[in-house]
């Protein structure tokens, strides 16, 4: 086969004859079909150890290689207790690199660097902030997206084998591909041992979850019947077992598939009888048979790992080399040892013989040969492949009891796990560290260097070429690990740990440190705002000299304030921190500063100068490659573009955005993105576009937030089209994804004016009211204005709209008091604030009855020069109404077109409410909506004309002659003539009886649909 150097070489221990597994190897045939049309296919491969997860694997794999697949596999390693990060992507990328080199080449163009921390031969590691947030996540998606290209043309099967043993940056991005795959002739099929997974299996939560997942197919293997087991046996000793002995090795192995090689081969051998029934002797009884040379190269290799290599091998066995062949060639023989895919060293043909061996080593023994292999690899470090020299050296000298070599060890591959983004694997280390600090001696400590190890070196005066690495150190790297790897809770215990350590130091830049970092854990755990630990780290810093972190509290400081209560607090500490980063040559918190200072100055009505700033950031975060940066500022600038009414500009920054976000992998940002285009694109009227990139969102974010975006424009646009069920939906998922701990107006007051015309839709006033009076209550706080004015116009709506209503009357002048006082609070600075300005204003003098033609002409005037379409319809509208109201018969030629252009437009977005107030204005003044349209004939035959039957439906209805007199822009008089020619060609004496008339004809229809007189 022309992949088969990617499986290992079976012995005539194991059968030639694949037995069973019709069902399970169909389903991986059928997976291989459906990833060969197109559709990406994920499997989980479970049984425990020895049931033949192994051998169906291979079987699938040489059916995949006839059918045109490449095939590359990837197995968890395990030294000791101790996993490798990525270990299994890593080989499986290196297979695949080997079988398709152009493709993979050409898939990781652009990407060399960041995709080399899981393939090493793509080049040199890109380096980057300690605390890069988006580091994994852009690791992760680079890796799905590189998988995606490299099978975009040929069918590949990903097999990653023993993910009991994963490290927990393997679990998560599995996880993560398993999640986000959408194209691509790709398999990934993972196996593991299902008897392992105990309750607290670090691979149980992941099953679970994986378990939610459609696209992820489950497989459970089971044990042989009898019938296969004989069957087995047949293929292992290539004759036809007696029944007998069919029926003791069955009873025996209790059907699992590797139990019955050993116990057939033991049989045939003639030492059956010698067994006894435990499992220990029954996978150790062919090791004790070997010579003892040989034994002892399989203890060797038993604690080297899951695979070691030859040359290691004989360093540490130090036999000659004729005498180590003889031994390693009896224990394959004896199928004990098996060579390594690629040839290139030996492991056990299966675990459970290797754990078994490993087992049954001497406390002395375990730790005697961990310092062999320790001492042999830093004597000839070229004996292993570089990228797992460190690990493999942290985990012998751990394990050979050797403190004062383990410890500089263990931070060497905390530095290989921190550099590959394997976060979780670089917290564990650190905190091995740690527990070895205090047995290892003082003059060993006073060696160690913190430039070496540490990225994370707050201030405290010294120079960190010089300084000894202190226990902080480990404890400020431990905590920046914990939060990028999720581990949340232990990272705040780090820190709480290192500011007791630090009360009465007299470190306040350290301790400063520390408090940010904790107001950060706080925020992600959704435990408050982070603020009281802000303030805590301001307070410390206030007076010291500039330095990074003094930086990072003011930007700290500012780009909190910036969200939750914008103000000149928050930009002089936006100022200070650009002059502080600048002075120290912070780069990356220097941009990230300036970024929150242009939004904090569009806030204040700086819109020029603000936006300049965050142009010229943007800029310059794309030159200098700075992925935060990159991400946020696309963000920032395209909402503070939409929030200040330019959302055809915003859309070009969005849509770069999108293109340079989805290149460099950074996935959150990608979601922040489609939310912020979700928003302009409801702005400029392309609604359906908006719900494409809304749904986008939030598929793409792996955090809340952006989904609560998502939801509150997907909310929106149901509310607007009439879907109330839908708006109810997306009002809820809004809410629960911003949640409660940490209030931020960008986010309150949106869903706040979502729940006010939800409420007002359904006709719920009060309830409208009670949410206004919440967020009046609480006040807007100063550059919050692009979030306030739409709760202040929607309130406003609601009151006018309620007007006539009982319910209405009661709180209604208090209601009305307040909203015109908030209207005088807030700045219109910018050209779309200044339109909802003269909006809500005349919304509230409509609420008070009144229908001022010139105040609703300023509105329209003011949203022409805005890219709103669906706003400026229903400002049309109400102008339309305003001229039939108190205009004159001039007015209604122009009040016709205004009602055509806003139905239209309420036509084609699917706007249905405010098509049907369209109509039925038009309607009742007599206008037509299309240049087809013409009045409708005399009803049923009664003689009324047009005019008289819109009374009539309105006498039916109960109205008084003044209200009917309103509805139809007419006088009460003449309302009064119409109803006595009605009554007078109906033949009827009063009101009552012409109701009747109508309700018998069945003339007219209920708000529910039903045709009066129907029944």
């Amino acid at each position: 086969m022309p992949h088969a150097k990617l499986w290992p070489v079976e012995t005539q221990f194991v059968s030639p004859v694949f037995v069973g597994r019709t069902e399970e190897l169909q389903a991986l045939k059928d997976a291989l079909a459906r990833a060969d049309a197109g559709e990406p296919q994920a499997l989980l491969l479970g049984g425990e150890a020895g049931v033949g997860k192994t051998r169906l694997v291979e079987e699938f794999a040489q059916h995949a290689v006839r059918a045109g697949a490449v095939v590359a596999l990837g197995g968890c390693v395990e030294i000791g207790a101790d996993g490798l990060p990525y270990a299994p992507f890593s080989t499986a990328l290196r297979a695949l690199r080997h079988e398709l080199p152009a493709e993979l080449a050409d898939a990781a163009q652009g990407q060399e660097e960041d995709l080399a921390r899981l393939l090493p031969e793509l080049g040199t590691t890109a380096t980057g902030r300690y605390d890069d947030e988006n580091g994994i996540a852009r690791l992760f998606e680079l890796t799905a997206r590189l998988l995606e290209r490299v099978s975009a043309d040929r069918t590949v099967v990903l097999a990653l084998e023993d993910l009991h043993w994963a490290d927990a940056s393997t679990r998560h991005l599995l996880a993560y591909l398993l999640r986000t795959l959408r194209t691509g002739r790709l398999v990934v099929l993972a196996t593991y041992r299902a008897d392992d997974i105990h309750r607290r299996h670090p691979l149980r939560p992941l099953l679970a979850e994986l378990d939610r997942l459609r696209t992820v197919r489950r497989i459970e293997l089971g044990r042989f019947t009898r019938a296969e087991v004989g069957r087995q046996i047949a293929g292992i000793l290539a004759a036809e077992p007696d029944p007998a002995q069919v029926d003791a090795i069955f009873e025996r192995s209790d059907g699992n598939a590797f139990f019955v090689e050993e116990l057939a081969v033991a049989s045939h051998e003639g030492c059956a009888a010698q067994l006894t029934d435990t499992l220990r002797d029954l996978l150790l009884v062919r090791v004790e048979a070997l010579p003892e040379t040989a034994q002892r190269v399989a203890r060797i290799v038993a604690e080297g790992g899951s695979t070691v290599e030859y040359r290691l091998l004989a360093a540490v066995a130090g036999l000659p080399e004729d005498d180590l062949i003889e031994a390693l060639r009896a224990a394959v023989n004896a199928s004990i040892l098996t060579p390594a895919p690629g040839g290139d060293g030996y492991r056990f043909r299966h675990s459970l013989v290797r754990e078994a061996v490993g087992d049954d080593l001497l406390p002395g023994e375990r730790s005697r040969l961990n310092r062999a292999y320790a001492e042999a690899l830093q004597a000839d470090p070229g004996l292993v492949p570089a990228d797992v020299l460190v690990m493999r050296l942290a985990s012998y000298w751990y394990h050979a009891n050797d403190p004062a070599k383990a410890l500089p060890a263990v931070l060497d591959a905390s530095v290989a796990a921190r550099r590959r983004h394997a976060h979780s694997e670089q917290l564990r280390l650190l905190e091995r560290a740690m527990e070895l600090w205090d047995a290892v001696p003082e003059n060993v400590r006073a060696t160690l260097r913190p430039v070496d190890y540490t990225e994370v070196y707050p201030p405290c005066g010294c120079d960190p070429d010089t300084k000894a690495l202190s226990y902080l150190d480990l404890m400020a790297e431990a905590a920046v690990a914990g939060r990028l790897c999720g581990e949340r809770e232990r990272a705040l215990k780090i820190t709480k740990r290192a500011l007791r350590l630090l009360e009465g130091e007299g470190d306040p830049l350290r301790a400063a440190w520390f408090w940010i970092q904790r107001a950060r854990l706080i925020q992600a755990q959704a435990r408050g705002d982070g603020w009281q630990e802000i303030a805590t780290a301001q307070e410390l810093v206030r007076g010291t000299p500039p330095s990074e972190v003094h930086a990072e509290v003011l930007a700290t400081v500012a780009s909190w304030a910036m969200v939750r209560s914008p103000g000149p607090e928050a930009m002089t500490a936006a100022e200070r921190a650009v002059e502080y980063a600048r002075m120290v040559g912070a780069t990356e918190i220097e941009l990230n500063a300036r970024l929150t200072l242009g939004g904090l100055l569009v806030e204040a009505g700086e819109g020029g100068t603000g936006l300049a700033v965050m142009k010229e950031v943007r800029e310059q975060s794309l030159a200098l490659g700075v992925p935060s940066v990159i991400g946020r500022s696309h963000i920032n600038l395209g909402s503070v573009l939409v929030g200040v009414g330019r959302a055809e500009e915003a859309l070009d920054v969005l849509q770069d955005g999108l293109r340079i976000t989805r290149e460099r992998g950074l996935r959150d940002s990608e979601a922040w993105i489609w939310a912020n285009l979700a928003e302009a694109l409801i702005c400029l009227g392309r609604w359906d576009e908006a719900v494409e990139a809304a749904d986008s969102a939030r598929r793409t974010g792996q955090v809340a937030k952006p989904r609560g975006c998502a939801a509150h424009c997907l909310g929106t646009i149901a509310l607007a089209r009439g879907q109330l069920a839908d708006a109810a939906r997306h009002l809820a998922d809004a809410r629960a994804s911003y949640g409660t701990h940490d209030p931020m107006p960008q986010n309150n007051l949106p869903v706040t004016r979502l729940a006010i015309a939800f409420a007002a839709a359904e006709g719920r006033l009060l309830d409208a009211r009670a949410e206004l009076t919440r967020t009046l209550d609480t006040g807007f706080q100063p550059g919050t204005q692009r979030y306030a004015w739409p709760v202040l116009l929607d309130a406003a709506v609601a009151e006018a709209d309620a007007r006539t209503l009982p319910v209405a009357q009661d709180g209604r002048a208090e209601t009305l008091e307040r909203l015109f006082s908030a209207v005088k609070t807030l700045t219109t600075d910018a050209p779309i604030w200044h339109a909802y300005d003269q909006w809500t204003r005349a919304e509230l003098r409509r609420a008070e009855g009144e229908t001022p033609v010139d105040l609703w002409s300023a509105v329209v005037a003011a949203f022409e020069q805005l890219q709103r379409p669906y706003d400026l319809a229903r400002v049309r509208h109400r102008l339309a109404e305003a001229l039939l109201t108190t205009g004159g018969e001039e007015d209604r030629a122009p009040a016709a077109e205004l009602l055509r252009v806003a139905h239209a437009v309420a036509e084609h977005l699917g706007a249905r409410p405010l098509a049907d107030e369209v109509t039925s204005l038009a309607q009742r003044a007599r206008l037509p909506l299309t240049a087809e349209a013409s009045p409708r004939p005399a009803a049923d035959g009664l003689g009324l004309t047009t005019r008289e039957h819109d009374v009539l439906r309105l006498v039916s209805a109960g109205r008084t002659n003044r209200q009917i007199a309103e509805e139809l822009f007419i006088s009460p008089k003449t309302a009064s003539v119409h109803v006595s020619n009605i009554l007078a060609k109906l033949g009827v004496a009063g009101r009552g009886e012409a109701a009747a008339v109508a309700h018998r004809l069945g003339l007219f229809t209920t708000e529910d649909g039903e045709r009066v007189g129907a029944g």
